[in-house]
């Protein structure tokens, strides 16, 4: 199985890197996209990506100042990058050799501006949400520009991990990106609840963490079987089959 996560606008690159590295897929994809972003200036920036000024201007000296070249000066690996609640859910600052593969097996991030990332990949720090409505010669957004290139290297990454599920753990905004018609697995979406006095309401704060921890959940426990999952346990969470359906389960506390 592949859990598939959305990025995070957070990010910290000056994390020590942990284990091997690998280079993103898309990179070619991504340098159209960063050239386009390059030529924005602060203002154009600010209104493309509804941002403050000073996001704005940080973001027009990333992409000013991003590079062809993905090393340890400028890059950081994805799982570290990250620095949202998704990811300190995930945590994986502490796992070994050994969890580093297996998560680099069974996890997928989303990203606007790369397509499909895998957890060792070094990224560079940037902003760019897959909703942005960025025009790119007759692509009139991300979902066009990325068009079926993200779902076909998904159906690649299945291939090679011999897998027939997809844990959805991403938002819907990220997982739009997947043309769900052509995937060639089952989608099981996941979500994450907790009772206010009786009522069951979805606390984004708390799904979004959730999340990370349910990825953590499947490298640290070595999870190969679908089933398994639903003894995902922390934080005091536990699978409710009351709420749940065969391709929606629901985790409540």
């Amino acid at each position: 199985m592949i859990a598939l996560l959305s990025p995070a606008k957070s990010m910290d690159m000056t994390r020590d890197l942990i284990g091997e590295t690998t280079q993103v897929r898309f990179q070619d994809q991504s340098e159209k996209l960063v050239n386009k972003l390059k030529k924005q200036k602060l203002n154009g920036l600010k209104n493309l990506f509804s941002v403050s000024e000073k996001i704005a201007a940080l973001n027009v000296d990333r992409y000013n100042h991003f590079s062809e070249e993905y090393n340890e000066s400028n890059s950081r690996q994805a799982i570290l990058a990250f620095d949202g609640d998704v990811y300190k859910g995930l945590n994986a600052v502490d796992f070994n050799k050994t969890e580093l593969k297996r998560a680099q097996k069974s996890i997928r991030i989303l990203s606007g501006l790369y397509g499909l990332i895998r957890p060792l990949d070094l990224i560079q720090a940037y902003r760019l949400e897959m909703g942005t409505k960025l025009k790119i010669g007759r692509k009139n957004n991300l979902y066009e520009f990325w068009d079926n290139s993200i779902t076909d290297l998904l159906n690649q990454d299945l291939i090679d991990n011999k897998s027939d599920t997809i844990i959805n753990l991403a938002s819907k905004e990220y997982f739009k990106a997947i043309k769900t018609k052509n995937l060639n697995a089952r989608v099981l979406e996941v979500n994450f609840k907790e009772y206010k006095g009786d009522q069951l309401k979805f606390i984004s704060f708390n799904a979004k963490k959730a999340r990370g921890l349910m990825a953590r959940y499947m490298v640290k426990e070595n999870i190969k079987k679908v089933e398994d999952l639903k003894g995902f346990n922390l934080e005091q969470y536990s699978f409710s089959p009351e709420h749940s359906s065969d391709n929606q389960w629901i985790f409540v506390r």
